[in-house]
């Protein structure tokens, strides 16, 4: 069994350019990991691939029982109440390895993102599709959880497609790797670890190729002008203007040029080369340049006056049927504070307190785990609504970040990772004193993810960054609050 997609080509309506543009490409039983950067075409190909988008041309075939398992947590399953009564033995083994309450399909909407994402792929193996399509399945999720989920997919015995920036996961489950980029796509074997090497050697191969196509191209106009001078000469002497009517050995010698030919023989060298300066430019723009953004982002960005954005005494925060505790809290003007735990301890609630209890005349920039839809099309109204100047910053901090700009101007859809680049991106219009993320790589490609551990650590102002990126938290923040469990509750340690 297997899953063939036949020069598929798709655009949205509002788009400018295709989403997938004549995708050819085959899935065997196993995973396949689809990898690219963010607004690639990754979730389109997949709901494609799972028959919820219609191609605009191409074919799927052959026809077989397809699931696609959400990015967004909190896209509740459909098949989620079935799997909430059902306690048949690959039911009880996937609550069991996930450690999913059986509480939990039952109030979905209260749990956290990484609880929700388990529940997600729980519902979707209990499915037992043909084809499945995990759309960034370790998103949310802490160390211990991705392992679990990890071992799930494992055990998957169809056709899985794999969207991913987790490159352990990928070397992990897959055997080859589908990389998606403006529309297009090529297949390269092996996990991510083996296909992106390879990748990156076609890439110093074509840079390598364009440098010799310019150098080329040099040659030849140089060697086109110095024709085109020749022939310019040549076209004077022509002439019989400056030759006297009585020197009849001149007028002898240019007719006889003429008439042999060789009078014109430069003009006609000097055309051959204008058509081989002519292909020389089609070879070059037929490589792709890679555009560099090198602007400063935080330019009109400082620390806060204040020596202290925010204080607050020792609390306690409901997480349920347990409790979190809080010490005394303070946020200084340049303090970089990563908030870490595990899925359901309260991270997000702490956040969210914090946020809520900022004095009101504190500028800061709050990008959630997962902006809903309002949020999404606020965005992209106040994009449309600046001015040319403040919309030209803000797809330059888009382009910084790794994300076409001309993808979040064509439309209404709009990926998650790059919502979250555009939002951050509009953020820093306003010259935030603080800045509060969580989950801010959820959805983003490696490329991105490192754009952002950029961006983030050269920022001069406060930062509150929650993340289960290891390397990120390290990388852009100087203090650490760490939630533990304790006897029957949850705190917040200071480190």
């Amino acid at each position: 069994m297997q899953l063939n997609l036949s020069n598929i080509e798709y655009a949205y309506p509002a788009a400018v350019e295709p989403a997938l543009s004549g995708v050819t490409a085959t899935f065997p039983k196993g995973w396949t990991g689809i990898v690219g950067d963010n607004g690639g075409g990754k979730t389109t190909l997949c709901l494609v691939a799972c028959g919820l988008l219609r191609p605009d041309a191409g074919a799927v075939a052959p026809p077989l029982v397809s699931l696609y398992c959400a990015q967004d947590a909190s896209v509740q399953p459909a098949n989620i109440e079935d799997f909430a009564f059902a306690y048949d033995s690959a039911a009880v083994r996937l609550r069991r390895d996930l450690a999913i309450g059986d509480d939990w399909a039952h109030r979905y909407s209260t749990l956290s993102g990484g609880q929700q994402k388990r529940l997600q792929v729980a519902c979707a193996l209990w499915a037992v599709p043909d084809v499945l399509a995990v759309d960034e399945p370790t998103n949310h999720v802490d160390a211990a959880t991705r392992r679990s989920i990890s071992a799930a997919l494992s055990r998957f015995g169809g056709i899985g497609l794999l969207v991913s920036h987790d490159r352990e996961l990928l070397d992990e489950l897959c055997s080859q790797c589908l990389f998606v980029a403006d529309g297009a796509a090529t297949m390269r074997p092996g996990g991510y670890s083996q296909a992106s090497s390879q990748a990156a050697l076609e890439r110093s191969s074509a840079i390598r190729a364009r440098d010799v196509a310019c150098r080329e191209r040099d040659r030849v106009k140089r060697e086109a002008q110095r024709r085109r001078e020749e022939a310019s000469r040549a076209d004077g002497k022509r002439s019989l203007r400056g030759v006297g009517k009585r020197d009849s050995d001149a007028r002898d010698r240019r007719n006889l040029a003429i008439v042999t030919g060789k009078d014109g023989q430069a003009g006609r060298l000097s055309s051959r080369m204008e058509g081989r300066l002519q292909s020389a430019d089609a070879r070059l723009s037929a490589l792709r340049v890679e555009k560099r953004y090198d602007a400063n982002v935080w330019l009109d960005a400082a620390p806060s006056r204040r020596k202290v954005i925010y204080r607050a005494d020792p609390m306690d925060l409901s997480l349920g049927e347990v409790v979190l505790r809080v010490p005394m809290l303070h946020i200084g003007n340049t303090d970089h504070i990563g908030l870490v735990g595990d899925n359901g301890t309260g991270k997000t609630t702490l956040v969210k307190a914090i946020v809520a209890g900022l004095p009101e005349n504190t500028r800061a920039l709050y990008i959630p785990q997962e902006p809903d839809e309002q949020q999404r099309r606020t965005a992209l109204a106040t994009l449309r609504d600046l001015s040319d100047v403040r919309r030209g910053r803000v797809l330059s901090t888009i382009a910084q970040l790794n994300s076409d700009p001309d993808r979040v101007l064509e439309g209404d859809e709009v990926s998650p990772g790059e919502m979250r680049k555009l939002m951050l991106a509009l953020g820093i219009l306003e010259s935030p004193e603080l800045v509060v993320m969580d989950e801010p790589t959820n959805h983003l490609d490696l490329g991105s993810t490192e754009a952002l551990e950029r961006l983030l650590s050269a920022y001069p102002g406060a930062l509150l960054l929650v993340s289960h990126d290891a390397a990120l938290v390290q990388a852009a923040t100087d203090i650490t609050w760490m939630i533990r469990k304790e006897e029957g509750c949850y705190s917040v340690t200071i480190g």
